[in-house]
Parts: structure tokens; C-alpha cells; sequence
């Protein structure tokens, strides 16, 4: 789509759900609907041709899987998707939209003025149309699916189907189906379809937790509309957390997949699904060598809800979390750099009545340990609220055991705190003045200093000038004299939660 093409150096993350005519929208904020790259990666039911391992590698190493027995064994468990929306259901906006509808735009009229796209779309008096409502234009998308019951079940992506009209399954038999959506959640991008069928071929499933950084993987789809096609690869990371997708710990693989690849399956070795393709990261906007998979715990987990009830839940912690890097590992005096950091607390939430606060470090969640920060509101996200967990966390040194009901995400995500660029950096100093009270009741807090100048230390941290210092080592920032205890005590790093544009979080300062 133009609106990627046109910025080939700026990294996108972007769903691979597209047609040969239209492309389906994107979710989330900071999501492509769709991407165009090169085919080239993709190669229609081709397998590399297995070699004696000692043709290649080392003694004892391990040859590569029979790609060709895997695709032979699955690929008639994998659907073809195509779908008919259109252009305002899909989410095409701005001159996109215009092209379809066959605006182009305001004669004479520059696209940055403010009156530009309310003219574009309500017509400029006394132009032909003007004043005529826009209109739905019938627009085409495709993607991938497979087979998971032999009784027509279905699994792909929510935003293969977002906005759909029609659904049309086609079998690698070339029989087709109109499909019902039982559900979709675009939480987790998991989608549930239904076809009047019965004794279809099903794929089998794997786990993900057998699956090592390594390992062989391959994935069958339809990218670009050439169906049943077959890429392989390696996995490259497990838990990995993306941007606006705290639900999901994605897998990340080298595997090529294109538009019309999402929603198809991503198997193992062994020919088990263990995970659903779903975006890429990329500069282009065609695959670049990083692709992410839903894992298929995820998914199933979703399925039985959808199956059940029509709709998934999601429960919620309440808080807003960081990454714990080696600065804040030092602050807080952490034997390694794992956990998350608690940057703030939702009030009445079920973080606060279970007691946690900002400043802690959760490092385990029903003794699931807590690496990353991602791992926690992707272990609350698969979980039902009223679920009781335990969390084991790090506070003031010493570590503590609290318990939480989870509530229910609804309309609410488990948020992940920016980190400060360029934090951790040189040694505290700063200009402060009181909170007055009309700015404690901005920020929701009784006691603060407002950051008048940040220079040298500070503003290498990234603290800036208009920031609100709450704490210094979890010690309340209430005044010059509390800021000067905490610092009288702080080691050669200190971790300082401000506030800045409604969001708490932490910085970590190196003091030299």
C-alpha cells in the first residue's frame, strides 16, 4: 500500500492479510492493513532437497526435516480465505479511500489544510457531487486458514475477516465454502470460521514449549493469491512482545510470509501447528526476514472460548509495566536484570487491592518466572478474570508474596510503559520547585517536585524540564529535604519515577 511504499525507511510492523484488489484494514494503532514486497521469497510447494548431514555440516549434526513429507501430510488441511468488504469497513482512509471512490481529491486545494479532507469528502460548492454522501465501495481482500476439526472448524487471523461481508473458504481440493465467523477477538488476532462440511483433513497440534530458538519450522499459505504455497525457516526468538500486543508472546521466525500468508499455520519439525503467522517487521513493506506467529496455545485457548460462548475474555492486572535493565537491576539491587517494573498502579484495581505498588518488581506469576516485561500481561492476558494469582515480587531489597484477583480486560489493555530513550546516563541533577495544588490535582498526587531545568546527568537520563519527580528508590519525592535523604542513601545508581503527559515512569541514573 502507498502509505508504506512511501516510507521504505521507516520500520513498520504490519499484518499480511491482502487480496489481488483490496487489502483488509489494520488493528491496533501503529498497524499496516497490509504490505507489498517481494514474491521472490515465496516458492510454490518447494522443499530444499535433503543432503547427508556430512555433505554439509559437522559429524552429528542434525539433518534438515523432510520439508516435502511435512507439506504432503498437511496441505490439504490448509484453506485459502478470500473475503468481500469494503473500503470503510476495511479502514481505508484519506486518499486511498478517495482513489477507490474515484475522489482525487480538491482541485486547487493543498492536502495539509484543515478544510481539505471535509471538502474531499462533502464536495466543494458547486462542483459535481457535492454534498453526496460518500459511499461503501465493494473492496476484495485474502488470506490463509486451516483446518483444526474435521467438521469445518476453522482458525485464522481477526483482521483477515475484520469488516467482512462475505467469507468464501477454499479447499486445497478446489471445492469451495461460504464460511460463518463464529468470533473473532482482535486482542489476540485470532479468529474462529465455520464451513457445512464434513470429514475434512485437520492438522495436528504441537506445543510451543517443546519448540527451542533453532529449530526448523515451515509455514503453508496463499501469499500475493498463490495458494498452497511453502516457506521454511528458523525459529528466532520465543515471548517476544510487540506493540500494542501485550496478549500475545509472539514467535519470531525467519520464515518468508507475504500478504495473503496471515492466518495460515506455522509448523514444527515434526509437521504439528505450533503457531499461526500473522505479522512481519519491515522497511519495504514486504517480508525482510522477521515474521512473528501467534503461538498456538494462544489460539486454541481462544477457540474453545469462542466455541463456547461466542466471544473471548481477557483478565487484567491493572498496572502499567517497564523493562528492568542493569541500571535498575542496580538500583534495586537485583541479582540480574529480569522482572517487571511496576511504573504505575490503576486505582481500585485488582493490583492495588492486592497491594502492589509502583517501584516493585514482579519476577514471578504462579511461579512462572517473569524475564521480560512483556511475559506478565501476556500470562494475565490468556487468563479469566476472577482468576486468583500469585505474584512474587521485589520491593525495598527483600521479596515479597501477594496474591490478586484478576478483573476483566473489557475495552482495556494490560499497558507496557515506554521506556525513556537514552536513559541511564551520568549522574543525577536537577533544578526543583513544590507541586502547586491545582498541578497536584493534574497529576494525582499529593506530593512532588516539579523538574524547573535538567541539565548535564539529568538530561542525558531524559529527564526534562516540566517533569514531575515522585520517588527516588521507591522514597517519596515530597520535598527538597526527602529528595536529599534518598539521595544520601542512593548507591551508584539510582532509578527515579517521574511523571510526564499522564504517564508514570521510570528512569534509571547512573551517578558516576
Amino acid at each position: 500500500m502507498n502509505n508504506i511504499l512511501s516510507t521504505p525507511r521507516r520500520l513498520v510492523l504490519a499484518l499480511v492479510a491482502a487480496g489481488a484488489i483490496g487489502a483488509l484494514g489494520a488493528t491496533g494503532a501503529g498497524l499496516v492493513g497490509a504490505v507489498h514486497g517481494d514474491a521472490r521469497a515465496t516458492t510454490a510447494l518447494a522443499a530444499p532437497a535433503a543432503q547427508p548431514a556430512s555433505q554439509f555440516s559437522p559429524a552429528g549434526a542434525v539433518a534438515a526435516p523432510n520439508f516435502a513429507d511435512i507439506t504432503a501430510r498437511n496441505g490439504a488441511a490448509v484453506v485459502n480465505i478470500s473475503v468481500v468488504g469494503s473500503a470503510r469497513a476495511m479502514g481505508e482512509e484519506g486518499e486511498e479511500a478517495a482513489a477507490r471512490q474515484g475522489q482525487q481529491g480538491v482541485p486547487g486545494m493543498d492536502p495539509s489544510d484543515p478544510f481539505y479532507e471535509f471538502f474531499r469528502r462533502f464536495g466543494v460548492p458547486g462542483m459535481p457531487g457535492a454534498g453526496q454522501p460518500q459511499r461503501d465501495t465493494p473492496v476484495r481482500g485474502e488470506g490463509s486458514g486451516f483446518i483444526v476439526s474435521s467438521d469445518g472448524l476453522i482458525l485464522t487471523n481477526a483482521h483477515v475477516v475484520r469488516g467482512a461481508r462475505e467469507v468464501t473458504v477454499k479447499l486445497n481440493d478446489r471445492r469451495e465454502f461460504s464460511a460463518k465467523v463464529l468470533g473473532a477477538d482482535p486482542k489476540t488476532d485470532v479468529a474462529v470460521l465455520r464451513i457445512n462440511a464434513r470429514d475434512l483433513p485437520t492438522v495436528t497440534l504441537g506445543k510451543t514449549a517443546d519448540l527451542r530458538v533453532g529449530d526448523w519450522v515451515l509455514a503453508i499459505g496463499s501469499p500475493f493469491g498463490f495458494e498452497s504455497s511453502v516457506t521454511a525457516g528458523v525459529v528466532s526468538a520465543k515471548g517476544r512482545s510487540l506493540p500494542e500486543d501485550s496478549f500475545v508472546p509472539f514467535l519470531q521466525t525467519d520464515v518468508a510470509i507475504n500478504p495473503g500468508n496471515s492466518g495460515g499455520p506455522l509448523f514444527n519439525a515434526r509437521g504439528e501447528v505450533i503457531g499461526i503467522n500473522s505479522q512481519i517487521y519491515t522497511r519495504s513493506g514486504g517480508y525482510q526476514g522477521v515474521s512473528f506467529a501467534i503461538p498456538i496455545e494462544v489460539a486454541t485457548h481462544v477457540q474453545q472460548q469462542i466455541v463456547a460462548t461466542g466471544k473471548a475474555q481477557h483478565a487484567r492486572l491493572g498496572v502499567a509495566v517497564q523493562e528492568v535493565n542493569q541500571a535498575f537491576a542496580d538500583s534495586f539491587k537485583l541479582d540480574r536484570p529480569e522482572g517487571a517494573l511496576v511504573a504505575s498502579v490503576d486505582k481500585n484495581g485488582p493490583a492495588a487491592k492486592a497491594g502492589l505498588e509502583p517501584g516493585d518488581v514482579v519476577r514471578r506469576i504462579d511461579g512462572q518466572p517473569i524475564i521480560g516485561s512483556g511475559d506478565l500481561p501476556a500470562y494475565v492476558g490468556q487468563a479469566l478474570p476472577g482468576q486468583k494469582v500469585t505474584l512474587e515480587v521485589w520491593r525495598n531489597g527483600e521479596a515479597r508474596t501477594l496474591s490478586a484477583v484478576l478483573g476483566d480486560a473489557g475495552d482495556k489493555t494490560a499497558k507496557v510503559a515506554q521506556d525513556t530513550p537514552d536513559a541511564g546516563k551520568g549522574r543525577l541533577g536537577l533544578a526543583l520547585r513544590p507541586l502547586q495544588p491545582d498541578e497536584k490535582q493534574q497529576v494525582g498526587v499529593q506530593a512532588g517536585m516539579v523538574v524547573a531545568d535538567a541539565a548535564g546527568p539529568a538530561a542525558e537520563a531524559g529527564i526534562a524540564q516540566g517533569d514531575v519527580l515522585l520517588s527516588i528508590n521507591g522514597a517519596p519525592a515530597a520535598d527538597i529535604q526527602a529528595v536529599r535523604a534518598a539521595m544520601d542513601k542512593a548507591g551508584k545508581t539510582v532509578a527515579v519515577l517521574i511523571w510526564r503527559d499522564g504517564n508514570r515512569i521510570f528512569v534509571p541514573v547512573r551517578l558516576g
